[in-house]
């Protein structure tokens, strides 16, 4: 919903602010005033193009403002976002500023963007109906979406969208198999190689420690055995060698026990150590009957710790991380020989899902196409009561790649003029005609759906060539349609004129020497007064008062 416009240096506009209402808007005033300004206004604030045209004369630029109240849509929301937009309770500033150079500048939330982001935007800030912009109603998309609205197609569509995320989700997941592999392949040969380097050596948590103990012994056989014999003998084998004097202490504190049992402690505790020499005098003997040079093996084992040092520096400083890298590489080797069978169980998957798509996708074709019958039929309907008579309308369906909105193309086909083949909305139909269909097919789809989205229509030039019982048939489809949208029409009709909520008049007058356009909100006997000028002309009658009082009244009651 558009909730204020301010437009500066804008044609022949200096300054203007507008605030606009939920219902149906009405800006009416003679030919010439400028009441298109508003409407074109609007299209640069929905991404249209500029032109130095644009900018007032003798100004260097213009600017144009719009507040839009935004509906609740995560998809609005989502898109803002990525462009680093944040909204303050669903309102949004949206701006353009038209250099006079033809340059310009727009802006979301006083943020720089794009035209082309406010084109994204703008299917949430209104669509405008008028020969002077690029329609959405042209757009196959759009008329696709009109056509599942009129047939609350909703439920459908969602079924079609929840199997076609997930049959393109099997299409990611079998992408990401296929690069992996393509990884994979390339590394193969790499991980073949370092599995068997490291299997090759049969490797045992803690053994580098324990060669490196062997080896130190190996280099150091002489000194050892040196020592140890010395050990040996001063522990065990000398005459007065350490046991022996034990033994000798032992026996003396035996007779002394005798005489004086308070020493009894004395020898309980010479007990275990003579027990602790003899067996460390045993230990050694046995270590010096077994330490002996052995050459080769020493060799054999400066091999094996150089080919483990060999693999530290290659895959961890450690045995342990050496065997951790060891089960990665046989991981990723497994996860290579289950890609496959991961592969066929995705595609066994996507093949399933592409058969449910089918289904579904043929179950919105049918909801699509009975629904289409049936806008056909009231399309026409509407468009006899606006003054078009005898046109024919056609939704014409052709297959398309799949979508989450399913497999239809739709295209909006009429014929203006009996006997025509009807083609394309855009190819046959004038402006004016162009909002009279538009105002009919928007009809038509709010007649089925509850409720109101306040989202804002506009239409210029809806009235274009018709009069009498075809304004009056205008203005009551408008007034319907603003029941659930904001409607802003401008017009010349003052039968449509009656039926508006708030009334605008567009008028140009003379303000130092230059010409200015101003626009005033009517209520009360102006609102008479205007509608009745627009009846009568410049020369305002009472008759023409009264008139517009009747036709007021009745646009009330509507």
């Amino acid at each position: 919903m558009l909730v204020e416009l301010h437009i500066e240096n804008f044609a022949v506009v200096e300054r203007l602010r507008l605030r606009f209402h939920h219902g149906l808007n009405l800006l009416t005033g003679e030919t010439g005033s400028g009441k298109s300004i508003i409407v074109d206004s609007l299209g640069l604030l929905f991404g249209g193009r500029a032109s130095a045209d644009f900018v007032r004369s003798g100004t260097d630029r213009a600017r144009i403002s719009g507040i839009f109240d935004l509906p609740e849509s995560p998809a609005i929301r989502a898109l803002l976002e990525e462009s680093g937009i944040a909204l303050e309770e669903n309102e949004l500033l949206i701006e353009r500023e038209i250099l006079a150079n033809g340059k310009s500048r727009a802006f979301a939330a006083s943020r720089p963007v794009t035209a082309a982001l406010l084109k994204q935007i703008s299917p949430w800030l209104g669509d405008i109906h008028g020969q002077n912009e690029q329609q959405q109603l042209y757009d196959a998309t759009s008329q696709r979406g009109i056509l599942d609205d009129f047939a609350a197609a909703q439920p459908a569509k969602d079924a079609v969208a929840v199997i076609f995320r997930a049959w393109k989700d099997c299409d990611r997941e079998l992408d990401e198999i296929t690069r992996r592999e393509q990884e994979q392949l390339r590394l193969a040969d790499l991980w073949t190689f370092q599995r068997k380097e490291i299997e090759a050596l049969d490797l045992k948590p803690g053994e580098d420690g324990e060669l490196e103990n062997e080896k130190r012994v190996l280099q150091n056989v002489t000194r050892l055995n040196e020592h140890a014999d010395a050990a040996f003998t001063a522990l065990y084998d000398a005459p007065e060698s350490a046991l022996a004097q034990a033994r000798t202490a032992q026996r003396r504190v035996e007779e002394l026990v005798r005489i004086d049992s308070q020493l009894t402690e004395v020898a309980d505790i010479l007990k275990p150590a003579l027990i602790a020499l003899e067996e460390a005098g045993r230990t050694l003997r046995d270590y010096l009957s077994h330490l002996e040079a052995d050459p080769a093996r020493l060799e054999t084992v400066e091999t094996r710790l150089a080919a483990i040092d060999k693999l530290k520096r290659k895959y961890g400083p450690s045995i342990d991380e050496i065997l951790s890298f060891l089960a990665g590489v046989q991981a990723k080797m497994r996860t290579v020989e289950s890609a496959s069978e991961l592969r066929a169980a995705i595609e066994a998957r996507r093949k399933k899902l592409a058969v449910e798509y089918e289904a579904a996708a043929a179950k919105l074709t049918a909801v699509r196409k009975q629904a289409a019958g049936q806008l056909e039929k009231r399309v026409e309907h509407e468009l006899e009561a606006l003054a078009m008579a005898g046109t024919t309308f056609r939704v014409a369906f052709s297959e398309s790649q799949w979508t989450e909105d399913g497999r239809d193309a739709v295209v909006f086909l009429v014929s203006a003029n009996k006997g025509e083949e009807p083609r394309e909305l855009s190819r046959v139909a004038s402006g004016g005609e162009v909002s009279r269909i538009a105002l009919a097919i928007k009809t038509c789809v709010e007649r089925e759906r509850p409720g109101g989205t306040q989202h804002l229509l506009v239409f210029d030039e809806v009235d274009a060539g018709i009069g009498g019982e075809a304004a009056e048939a205008v203005g009551r489809r408008l007034k319907e349609l603003s029941r659930g949208y904001q409607v802003l029409c401008v017009t010349h009709q003052a039968q449509i004129a009656s039926f508006a909520d708030f009334h605008y008049r567009v008028e140009k007058k003379e303000s130092k020497g230059r010409t200015v356009a101003t626009v005033v909100e009517l209520e009360g006997p102006e609102r008479t007064k205007e509608i009745g000028r627009m009846l009568s002309g410049q020369r305002l009658t009472p008759e023409a008062l009264l008139h517009a009082e009747q036709l007021i009244r009745a646009g009330s009651l509507s």
